[in-house]
Order: C-alpha cells, then sequence, then structure tokens
C-alpha cells in the first residue's frame, strides 16, 4: 500500500465528511471514494439493530456507503460497535474478487477506515437527535413550537407569509375527558384528532405542532381555514375499535389571518397575537374562537391600562360607590339598596362593563370587592350617626373570593371595624360552576349566617345547579335574576309566567325573602304584587344613584309614587 496514497485519500475523506452536516448515503460514497480505491475495498455496508432484542429477531436496517460492483462474498472484515444509545452497529467490508488478500497494513488502514466511519456516523446520528429532540415533541413524534418559529421564519424571509393563517388551539375539559376513558385512550383521542388537521396539510410549509399539553398550532394556507374550524368545533373520535365506543371532542382557537404584510410583523408577532386570541377564546363563555384583528389589539391595550391604573386608582378613591334603591310594592318606600360600582378617571365615568371584567381576571377584583365594602359601612356608620332611618345595603363579592380561606373572617373585621351592625350588611354572591366552589360557598353562607349577616344569591336562574343552591346552603334573599321576569314581548310569556309564579311561591314556602331584579314596567310590578313578590329592583322606581341623592331619598324616608 502507497503510504502517501493512504495518507492524501485519508485527508481528503475527512475534509469532504467534514464539509457534509446531514449527508445521503450517495454524498458519503463520493466522499469515500478515492480511501475504498486506495484500500482495495469492494464494498462497505452497516447493519443497524435498534438495541439486543431488535438483533435477536433479526430486525436490523443496512445501509450501503460504497459499492465497487466487483466485491467478494467470501473475504470480508466484520467489526461490531455498541453505542451509548443501546443501538448494535455492524461494519462489513468485503474484498474485491480476484485481488490479492490484504496485507497486514492494509487490515490496519481498514481498522482505521471503521474508526473513521463510525466516529462521522456517531456525529451524523448526535446530529439528527440534537435536531429531533430540538424541533420534535418526543411524546408525539410530532413538530414542537421550535419548528414553527423556524418555518415561519423562512417564510417570512421569503415574503410568502401572507399566504398563511395560524390557529392556536386547546381541547375543552380534556382533563374531564382522560377522567372518563382513561389517559392512555385520551392519549389516543388526541393524536386521532389532530391527524384530522394533519391530513388537511399538502403544502410543503404547511405544519402542525404541539406546543405543551392539549395545546396546538398549525399553520395553514388561507384558504383552508374553515377546514379546520370545522374540525376544532367538533368530531366524534372512535377510542375502541371493537366497540365502536366513541367520544365527541371540541376545541377553542385563537386565529390570525396574516393579511397585513406590509408592517414588519416577526414570526414572534404571530406567535403573540394568535397565543392572545387564543388565551381570550379559552376564558370566553361565549365563543369558541377569537381572531385576532386591530381592534382586540386596542381591547387588550385598553384592558392593560386598566390593570395598570387600578391599584392608583384604589389609593385615590377613583372608585364610587352607588345606590340603586330596592323597593317595596306596598307601601312604594326604599326596603334596601345595593352599592354598585362606579369609577370616576380622569373626569370620565368608566361604566363597570368595562373594567369588571378586567378585574375578575385576577385577584384584583377582590381588592376592589373589599374597598367597596369598607365604602358601605363607612356610610351607614355615617348615616346612623345622624340618625338617619338606615336600611340594609348588599355588597357583591366575587367568586374568586371563594378560594380564600379566611374571608369570613375578612369580611367580618371590615364591617366591626367601622362599628356596623350586622344586620346592615348583605353579602350578594353569584351561582358557582363546580363542586369545589359549592363546597366553599356553602361553608362562608354558613359562617355569614351565625354572624347575622344577611347573605342573597345574586341571578337566580341563570346557573346550572339552581335548585341543589338553595336548597343545601342556608340564604337570607333570593333575587331572580331579570331573564325570569315576564314581559309582554315575550312569545312565551305564558309558560314564563307559570315558572316564575312557582318560583316565587317555592321561595315563600322554603321562609326565604324574594326581590326581581330588571323591573322596568307597570306591567311587571302588578305581576310582582299579584305573587305576592313585596320587593322590587329596577328602573322603573330608580337608577343607581351617587350617595348625595340616595342619602336625600333616606332622609326624607322617601315614596315612589308611580
Amino acid at each position: 500500500m502507497n503510504s502517501t496514497k493512504y495518507l492524501t485519500a485519508l485527508e481528503n475523506s475527512i475534509c469532504k465528511l467534514h464539509q457534509l452536516p446531514n449527508p445521503s448515503p450517495e454524498q458519503i460514497f463520493e466522499a469515500m471514494d478515492e480511501f475504498c480505491h486506495v484500500l482495495r475495498l469492494g464494498k462497505v455496508e452497516i447493519v443497524i439493530y435498534e438495541n439486543e432484542a431488535s438483533m435477536h429477531f433479526g430486525s436490523s436496517v443496512t445501509h450501503c456507503f460504497y459499492d465497487s460492483g466487483k466485491a467478494c462474498k467470501d473475504i470480508c472484515i466484520n467489526k461490531r460497535i455498541n453505542a451509548p444509545d443501546e443501538t448494535i452497529i455492524f461494519y462489513n467490508i468485503y474484498a474485491i474478487e480476484g485481488e490479492p488478500e490484504w496485507t497486514e497494513e492494509e487490515r490496519n488502514g481498514i481498522n482505521v477506515f471503521i474508526a473513521l466511519l463510525s466516529t462521522f456516523n456517531g456525529k451524523t446520528r448526535l446530529v439528527q437527535l440534537v435536531h429531533h429532540l430540538t424541533y420534535y415533541d418526543s411524546d408525539f413524534d410530532m413538530y414542537n413550537l421550535k419548528q414553527f418559529m423556524k418555518c415561519a421564519r423562512i417564510l417570512w424571509t421569503s415574503g410568502r407569509i401572507g399566504q398563511f393563517t395560524v390557529v392556536r388551539f386547546n381541547f375543552k375539559r380534556f382533563s374531564a375527558v382522560n377522567q372518563y376513558i382513561g389517559r392512555e385512550n385520551g392519549t389516543l383521542v388526541m393524536k386521532k384528532f389532530i391527524s384530522l388537521i394533519d391530513d388537511l396539510l399538502d403544502d410543503e410549509n404547511e405544519l402542525l405542532c404541539r406546543i405543551g399539553g392539549d395545546n396546538f398550532l398549525t399553520l395553514v394556507k388561507s384558504d383552508k381555514l374553515q377546514s379546520v374550524l370545522d374540525i376544532l368545533s367538533g368530531t366524534s373520535i372512535i377510542y375502541d375499535e371493537p366497540n365502536n365506543e366513541r367520544i365527541f371532542i371540541t376545541a377553542t382557537a385563537g386565529v390570525y389571518v396574516i393579511k397585513d404584510i406590509g408592517r414588519v410583523i416577526l414570526p414572534t408577532d404571530i406567535m403573540d397575537r394568535v397565543s392572545l386570541a387564543a388565551h381570550l377564546a379559552k376564558d370566553s363563555p361565549d365563543t369558541d374562537v377569537v381572531y385576532f384583528d386591530d381592534a382586540l389589539l386596542t381591547r387588550i391595550k385598553h384592558n392593560d391600562d386598566i390593570s395598570v391604573n387600578f391599584q392608583k386608582a384604589l389609593e385615590e378613591r377613583e372608585f364610587l360607590v352607588y345606590y340603586q334603591p330596592k323597593v317595596a310594592i306596598n307601601g312604594r318606600h326604599i326596603a334596601g339598596a345595593e352599592a354598585l360600582c362606579r369609577w370616576m378617571h380622569n373626569g370620565q365615568m368608566i361604566p363597570p362593563g368595562e373594567f369588571i371584567p378586567v378585574l375578575e381576571q385576577g385577584r384584583d377584583i377582590c381588592k376592589l370587592d373589599f374597598y367597596m365594602l369598607d365604602a358601605v359601612c363607612k356610610d351607614i356608620r355615617r348615616w346612623l350617626d345622624a340618625g338617619m332611618n338606615v336600611v340594609r345595603v348588599s355588597v357583591n363579592l366575587s367568586r374568586r373570593h371563594l378560594s380564600d380561606t379566611d374571608l369570613l373572617e375578612h369580611i367580618i373585621e371590615i364591617i366591626d371595624r367601622n362599628n356596623v351592625p350586622h344586620e346592615y350588611i348583605e353579602i350578594e354572591l353569584t351561582e358557582t360552576t363546580t363542586d369545589v366552589e359549592f363546597r366553599d360557598l356553602k361553608r362562608i353562607i354558613g359562617g355569614l349566617q351565625q354572624s347575622g349577616i344577611s347573605t342573597s344569591v345574586d341571578d337566580f336562574g341563570i346557573g346550572y345547579s339552581s335548585l341543589n343552591l338553595i336548597k343545601e346552603i342556608p340564604w337570607n334573599v333570593l333575587k331572580l335574576d331579570r331573564s325570569l321576569l315576564p314581559a309582554k314581548s315575550d312569545g312565551n310569556s305564558s309558560q314564563k309566567d307559570v315558572m316564575f309564579k312557582y318560583i316565587i311561591a317555592m321561595t315563600q314556602e322554603m321562609g326565604l325573602e324574594c326581590i326581581s331584579e330588571g323591573v322596568e314596567t307597570k306591567e311587571q310590578v302588578q305581576l310582582l304584587a299579584d305573587n305576592k313578590c313585596n320587593l322590587a329592583q329596577g328602573f322603573y322606581f330608580d337608577k343607581p344613584l351617587p350617595v348625595e341623592e340616595f342619602e336625600t331619598r333616606l332622609d326624607k324616608n322617601y315614596i315612589y309614587d308611580r
């Protein structure tokens, strides 16, 4: 063997292999051709087994990296290498038919060749492993968020991103699905569901990826958006083939149709926008799909402004208490009031519908509720000290409070700090939606009752557990939601009349005080009187009043002559 040719061929092969980041067998063949010729190799093949079990069952993958077409099957060097990941690799090196046997020097060169090939293959496998770990979700063997960002960058750079739409979706109530059919079947259902979307993707730039848990992201041509949404709106998936057992799966989704590419929209901007829409869709009680647009961006900025300004507004007492009278049908006098919050910010009144939902997304609503309770207690104490005819005032508390184990103590501390007799305070809470909230609600209402503080269930009749709510929890007051109150314009008024009548009768039979809110017409007042519901709240009598106007009504023992 010519040592100079050998070293030159070795150096050339190493240089060529080094320049191949993810080579095909043909590229390796070309890089190795000179080296194989110098060593007089007829054929080079690699047999790969995933592990010992695969080798036992003969399950292997074979790659041929060099073939002169003159290989001698009888003269062969075999070498086994055990990789760190349990993979077993056999290198089979064949001589050339009719050539003299390899010299010792050539055999040493072949060993160097095998070591070189093994090192290169190890590097290639490592690169592939790193690539897989970087761009694939290992649990579902599908793309992950990094692959989406990579693909979006390519489309953005090429100017083609405007042809695509991004959809981020989340399965609805999937924890309940896992409980119902088991986690293994749940995973199967999830994979089958996303495969339906994957089947729609036929463009090389379209992709579907998992971004954790039951959250997924898809990049599709915009003309396929409706097909994707049709699947997400609800699809029946079979999870037990023999018994044809199936389950109906739906998802919430944020959608960003990428149109305005005149502005600089980076892949990170795309992700931020579709994620924002997805989170709003997940939290929305009204819709499962939210589209990102400029109006949504304005809304989010407005919500952020509210959150940022809230604490300072609280400290500067920008939140005002308005009182809406509760009127006794018999006598038309003020029998109580509900405390309602208004926000006077920079000389403008911000409606509660704009800031309450924002504050309810976090714990800020709890701070506001305690602020309102304290303000009401201060007003009641002032009225008592002035010798006015004081009525019981109801204060709303968000369901966010139910996770506070010390809520009862917090409420009583505020009332007692202001030296207000407990009978002048009523705590309003809305119906709950979960068993955990129900148990917390029952504990809190029971504690308030023992402390002599009245409680009322707000918006009764619009939840899913109304009857159980009043059967299990010792309320003082039932506040009927305005949707239960019949109106002339209601096409089903006869049915609503009957339902309304029996709800009031049931309430009275249980010894509860009953009040109807949203009363706006004389006919509705008469209906309340006919059914012996003696308390009403609504614009027919009075709108929510600033504290000064309400105090005037209290001081003069105001009578509504309507």
